[in-house]
């Protein structure tokens, strides 16, 4: 299936066009074979992916889905980040890791970024951070306010995940003044749909650094039997311009 996207790869100038894929895909507790179906129709060059298995071989389970999809395992996963795991084809570099396991407090979730320093082609390198927050006001806040230094000085970032909040919440505003919010800028794609008996809500994003273009960003249109089999989130599928090195 077509999705009607800009395709990614490398620009004359040295820069280059990268699909970004986030996604919860809840512990792969869902339709499997769906969820495999949905990404490699997504074509990602990044996959941010949050709730991957933290507890049952969490291992194994986050390298059966990068096999199936034809990626590799870049940062994060398992207990190490509480969830948020990177994935992408093997042509991206890893320059560096930097995942963090976040203080947790008693009565709530662990938490936790995954984060990558990559450079694919001819690109500049940047920093790309998925993200699951707290379903907590406060501590959420906090945690959005963390994200940036997560970028570790590099001039290009990309932070991607279920944010836990919709745009007019006070840590999305807070995030969509220093980094552009993809899907505001450059919508793309289905409308937001939602299962059956839940509210429509817009929780999970890709924010991209000032310096990199953000040229469409949204829900893919694809089968929504599969959509809904699959996790109880929607992925949400971006295409960011990253500048030469």
């Amino acid at each position: 299936m077509s999705l009607d996207l800009p395709t990614s790869g490398p620009e004359p100038d040295g820069a280059e066009r990268v699909r970004v894929l986030t996604y919860n895909i809840r512990s792969q507790r869902d339709d499997r074979a769906a969820l495999v179906r949905v990404i490699r129709a997504c074509e990602p060059d990044l996959i941010c992916v949050q709730e991957s298995p933290r507890y049952w071989r969490p291992e194994g389970q986050a390298a059966w889905l990068a096999r199936r999809t034809g990626t590799v395992i870049l940062s994060g996963g398992g207990r190490a980040t509480a969830g948020p795991l990177l994935l992408g084809r093997p042509r991206v570099q890893v320059l560096s890791r930097h995942d963090v396991l976040l203080r947790k407090r008693r009565g709530l979730y662990a938490r936790g970024f995954a984060t990558a320093v990559v450079r694919i082609g001819r690109s500049a390198p940047f920093a790309l951070t998925s993200c699951h927050l707290s379903t907590e006001a406060a501590e959420r806040f906090e945690q959005f306010q963390l994200l940036p230094g997560q970028a570790v000085g590099r001039a290009h970032s990309v932070i991607a995940g279920d944010f836990n909040e919709e745009p007019q919440a006070p840590g999305w505003r807070w995030l969509a003044e220093r980094y552009q919010d993809g899907y505001a800028l450059a919508r793309w794609g289905a409308d937001y749909i939602a299962r059956p008996g839940n509210p429509i809500q817009r929780l999970d994003a890709v924010f991209a650094s000032p310096g990199v273009a953000v040229l469409a960003c949204g829900i893919p249109p694809l089968p929504r039997a599969d959509l809904l089999a699959a996790a109880d989130h929607l992925p949400v599928l971006a295409v960011l311009r990253v500048p030469a090195a």
